[in-house]
């Protein structure tokens, strides 16, 4: 595991590309979101960038596929419309990962 991928609208897989990312996919829907998913966990990216809007279209996928462990890391940020509400806070997450237990607010 040692690069980055990128998952989301066109806009945003757009500016990844401009800054170097080179694997990124456009997805339009969950179906495809899913495809991509796989595809970065089967090519062992360690880090996976996906619009917040994709991720919570396949939060249950996301959740099943990585269970506990700890890479690869996913990385949820806003499209272009902005920050979703709902969605989960990435570093309780990436905790609770990382030594099973939860942090309580």
């Amino acid at each position: 595991m040692s690069s980055v991928a990128v998952i989301g609208d066109n806009d945003t897989v757009s500016g990844f590309r401009l800054g170097g990312i080179k694997q990124a996919i456009v997805v339009n829907n969950a179906e495809e979101a899913i495809v991509a998913f796989d595809k970065f966990l089967d090519d062992e990216i360690s880090i996976i960038i996906i619009t917040q809007q994709m991720a919570n279209e396949i939060r249950e996928h996301i959740n099943k596929r990585i269970g506990s462990e700890v890479l690869p890391m996913i990385i949820e940020i806003p499209d272009k419309d902005g920050s979703s509400q709902g969605s989960s806070d990435q570093i309780n997450d990436l905790i609770k990962r990382v030594i099973g237990v939860e942090m309580v607010k």
